[in-house]
């Protein structure tokens, strides 16, 4: 796992249950995400001289234990897979002083031509590099939270 964020609860984002609201875990995960994909290519080189990009397709975070006011946290990202159009991976938050898990978020990033604002193929030079990153990271356990669903309670259907 790499480090690719690090930060602080500031007092705008606490909450009324004074903790850290959902939105700034969202953002921090997000900043590591820029950081990460900066780290194999994907930066604002890519996007002008291509004029691609990638765009969230799905996002899922799981809320493990509660950030609160000036706690500090870093964030560790991790490629889980990724095919010719789509980059799958998953970012690991962590409080500082003890190193224990507070929230992981898995992510799907569609490739995109900022031209058609539609999903496209990676070039070969991209994949290469996810390809290099992929081996290089080596297998690693895969969290439980990874690739499961909102399932309880069943949803509601009045049909």
């Amino acid at each position: 796992m790499v480090e690719y964020y690090r930060g602080k609860v500031q007092p705008t984002w606490v909450d009324h249950n004074r903790h850290m609201n959902l939105a700034y875990y969202v953002l921090a995960f997000d900043l590591a995400t820029d950081a990460f994909f900066q780290s194999f290519g994907v930066d604002q080189n890519y996007r002008n001289s291509t004029n691609r990009s990638t765009f969230a397709g799905n996002i899922h975070v799981y809320y493990k234990r509660e950030l609160q006011l000036d706690d500090e946290f870093k964030v560790h990202c991790s490629l889980l897979g990724f095919d010719n159009k789509r980059i799958r991976h998953m970012n690991q938050m962590f409080r500082t002083k003890d190193g224990i898990e507070v929230a992981i978020l898995e992510s799907l990033q569609l490739h995109v031509d900022l031209n058609d604002r539609r999903v496209c193929d990676m070039p070969v030079s991209l994949v290469a590099r996810l390809e290099k990153l992929q081996s290089e990271q080596g297998l690693f356990e895969i969290p439980k939270e990874i690739g499961q669903a909102i399932t309880k309670p069943p949803i509601y259907n009045a049909s």
